[in-house]
C-alpha cells in the first residue's frame, strides 16, 4: 500500500454515515477522515443510524458499528439493504472473528476493518468503494 499524503483523497463531494454508539471511536474516526474534506454524519445508535440514512439520500457510504444499542448494525444494515441494495457498508468491529465477519455479510454489509482501525487500511478502503459508484455511475 502506498503512502498517504495530505491531498490523496478529496472526499468534498461525498457523506459518509458513521453508525458509532461510543464517543471515542467516534472522534477517532473523525480525525482519520478529516483531511478528505468528506461530510460526516453520526448515528449514535442503531435506530438513530437507520433514520438519518432514510432522512439523508445523499448519503455515499456508511461505516457500521456492529455493536450498537436500540439496533445492532446487523439489524440496521437489513433495513437498509430493504431500502438501497447499493450502498457501500463497511462493518465495523472490534471482535476479529471469522463468525462476525460472516454474520455482518449475511446482512448484507459490502466489507468489513476490524478495531483498532488502521487510518491507512481505512482510506483506502474508503476511497476503493467510493471510486467503484463513481464507475458504476458512469
Amino acid at each position: 500500500m502506498q503512502e498517504i499524503t495530505n491531498d490523496m483523497f478529496n472526499w468534498s463531494e461525498n457523506t459518509i454515515l458513521i453508525a458509532e454508539d461510543e464517543l471515542i471511536n467516534f472522534r477517532l474516526l473523525e480525525v482519520m477522515l478529516a483531511k478528505t474534506r468528506v461530510k460526516i454524519l453520526r448515528g449514535k445508535n442503531g435506530l438513530e443510524t437507520f433514520q438519518l440514512f432514510k432522512q439523508n439520500p445523499q448519503i455515499d457510504l456508511i461505516l457500521m458499528d456492529i455493536k450498537m444499542p436500540e439496533m445492532d448494525g446487523c439489524e440496521v444494515t437489513r433495513e437498509i439493504r430493504k431500502i438501497n441494495k447499493k450502498i457501500p457498508i463497511i462493518a465495523q468491529t472490534a471482535y476479529a472473528l471469522e463468525e462476525e465477519k460472516e454474520k455482518s455479510f449475511e446482512a448484507g454489509c459490502t466489507d468489513y476493518i476490524t478495531k483498532p482501525i488502521n487510518k491507512k487500511e481505512l482510506l483506502f478502503l474508503i476511497d476503493s468503494k467510493l471510486r467503484e459508484i463513481i464507475n458504476t455511475a458512469i
